[in-house]
């Protein structure tokens, strides 16, 4: 009677795993991790063997790359990566534990009795079969689908064709578990026996993040990579520069920083970017910078005023927000900079990552009447220098063995020519219902991201003050934004980016991001902005596009924001208690 009791009380748990698995079939019995589980990893060329802890440092890694007989990410090897997420998980389990007595009725029974023998998860193994046909690939050839199997006596094993595998593989693993609460009980899965199979479906699932316009700092961009690996995210997206400011520190270009910045302590030194894109490395993340052009650069000014025009003077003819500024078009001086600015760049970003995102959105014409080489707004006489424009920069990305990624205005607007294979276009505009289309008959890759699904800035209001002297002033009650409302949740779960995408297509649709633009957001209220709504995004570009949210997607969702509050990130509630304890 007890056994059943304890099924039926498990019933509204019992599937809240978050992105959801492709496959997943479970009993009833507990399962509890041992304090003392050991990770033993094997491959087709390595024997079985535990491991010890092989925790690197930052500076230890910047020695040669390892090169033994199992594969690597960014010149770690799949021996480093999973032990240091086999720690992770340990801690996340049996340190932040997650009790979930908020998903059951006040009184009710969910947990399992401590007072009889236990079976315990003793050693965990990680088989890494790297000829294995497991499931899809990402672009540098690593698939990452994975199995899990865990038997009612504690036998645990995750098979792979790689170590990113592994690491989504692991996160899983921790979604099992729960904490007891009675004090030193641990933590147990209710699911014994199980087996999970699971691999995505976009091979790019990422977070566009904008560190400019207000102050994000390297520690809070760590802490969203934890939350971006706990939802199966792969790619973040640092929009690095803007017209606002210039975070980043170009050593060869010191001035760029020192006098593009806000102040000396809102600068990104090489050495945060460098230990950022490592921690995303150690996360299955590939951390990737866009530096935004010939657009957005009014900051380059503050350095280098030879080399923007447009610059201080009234922006609404020049920009669509404060403060105008563009690089000019037609100097010879501009070429040069881009180098020497690339080429520091991208030597150390290439470390960790294969893709570089050049921007391209939003260039304003009339700023070029005031460009003395150029002294005209004509697209005639525009279009070919922007052309010459992207061609040195993709040149430049190119030496450097890197994907250049584009706003969908290059394409769109300015009828550019780019490379098939090189290049992927970035669309946003949601107004432009034909956009991804468009892009794809012209036989592009595309990532996706419509301003009208996953735009998390959205429905904040205006950053732009009203004129009360102006009559026109776009500024007006209710003062909303350009794209309101506000996207919820089941907003940004319910966008099918490809439900218009005709098979002969879809491998040209390489995945998506979510979007956070920065005007209204920094340190205080980032993780508020990004989750739950972040997770929504990672279930649809997992594997998920085209489902609608239900109460069993609510549950799942807000276990995971509980597991995410527990990790020490500030996430926003997903449903009222009193729905979850009551079905």
């Amino acid at each position: 009677m007890r056994a059943l009791l304890w099924l039926c009380t498990l019933i509204s748990s019992s599937f809240a795993l978050w992105p959801q698995p492709k496959h997943f079939e479970h009993g009833s019995s507990n399962v509890w991790l041992s304090a003392n589980c050991q990770l033993v990893y094997s491959s087709r060329v390595a024997s079985i063997q535990p491991l010890g802890w092989l925790w690197i440092t930052v500076q230890e890694l910047i020695s040669p790359p390892h090169h033994g007989t199992s594969s690597a990410i960014g010149g770690l090897s799949s021996e480093t990566l999973l032990q240091s997420a086999f720690e992770r998980m340990k801690h996340n389990v049996l340190d932040r534990g997650f009790v979930p007595r908020k998903f059951f009725p006040r009184g009710a029974q969910f947990e399992p009795v401590t007072d009889s023998v236990n079976p315990y998860i003793e050693r965990l193994v990680v088989h890494e079969n790297f000829h294995g046909n497991l499931g899809s690939t990402d672009h540098l050839g690593q698939s990452e689908a994975y199995t899990i199997e865990i038997s009612e006596e504690g036998e645990a094993l995750i098979t792979i064709a790689s170590p990113l595998g592994g690491l989504h593989a692991l996160e899983t693993f921790a979604q099992l578990f729960f904490t007891h609460s009675s004090p030193s009980a641990g933590s147990y899965t209710p699911h014994a026996p199980l087996l999970i199979k699971d691999s995505p479906i976009f091979e790019h699932r990422g977070l566009n993040l904008d560190i400019s316009r207000n102050w994000i700092s390297p520690d809070d961009v760590m802490r969203t990579i934890e939350a971006m690996a706990a939802n199966k995210l792969n790619r973040l997206h640092l929009h690095a520069s803007d017209a606002q400011s210039w975070p980043l520190e170009i050593p060869s270009l010191p001035d760029l920083a020192i006098k593009g910045a806000y102040s000396q302590a809102q600068i990104w030194r090489t050495e945060d970017l460098e230990a950022v894109q490592l921690h995303g490395t150690y996360h299955g993340i590939q951390v990737f910078t866009e530096i935004d052009l010939p657009g957005h650069t009014t900051s380059i000014g503050n350095a280098f005023p030879h080399l923007v025009t447009a610059k201080d003077v009234p922006w609404p003819e020049y920009a669509l927000e404060p403060p105008s500024g563009q690089l000019r078009l037609n100097s010879s001086q501009v070429p040069p900079f881009i180098q020497t600015l690339l080429d520091d760049l991208l030597s150390r970003t290439s470390r960790h990552s294969s893709l570089f995102h050049l921007g391209g959105d939003e260039l304003n014409m009339n700023a070029y009447r005031l460009d003395p080489t150029v002294n005209s707004s004509s697209y005639q006489v525009l279009q070919p220098l922007v052309q010459a424009f992207v061609d040195h920069v993709i040149s430049i990305a190119s030496k450097h063995s890197l994907t250049v990624i584009m706003w969908e205005e290059m394409v769109l607007d300015w009828n550019l020519t780019l490379p098939l294979e090189d290049v992927l276009i970035q669309t946003w505009r949601g107004s432009d219902d034909d956009a991804l289309g468009t892009i794809l008959n012209k036989g592009h890759k595309t990532i996706f991201g419509s301003n009208a699904h996953w735009y998390l800035d959205c429905g904040h209001g205006h950053f732009v003050d009203p004129e009360p002297s102006n009559p026109d002033s776009p500024v007006k009650p209710p003062y909303l934004d350009y794209c309101s409302p506000y996207k919820n949740w089941r907003h940004m779960y319910a966008y099918d980016p490809v439900a218009d995408v005709p098979q002969s297509q879809r491998h040209l649709v390489v995945g998506g991001e979510a979007h956070l633009w920065g005007e209204l957001t920094d340190s205080v209220s980032l993780d508020g902005m990004l989750w739950p709504r972040v997770a929504a995004a990672a279930e649809v570009m997992w594997g998920a596009p085209g489902k609608k949210p239900d109460e069993n997607t609510t549950r799942r969702l807000a276990d995971l924001r509980e597991r995410l509050v527990t990790r020490g990130i500030r996430a926003g509630v997903v449903q009222m208690e009193w729905c979850l304890r009551h079905q």
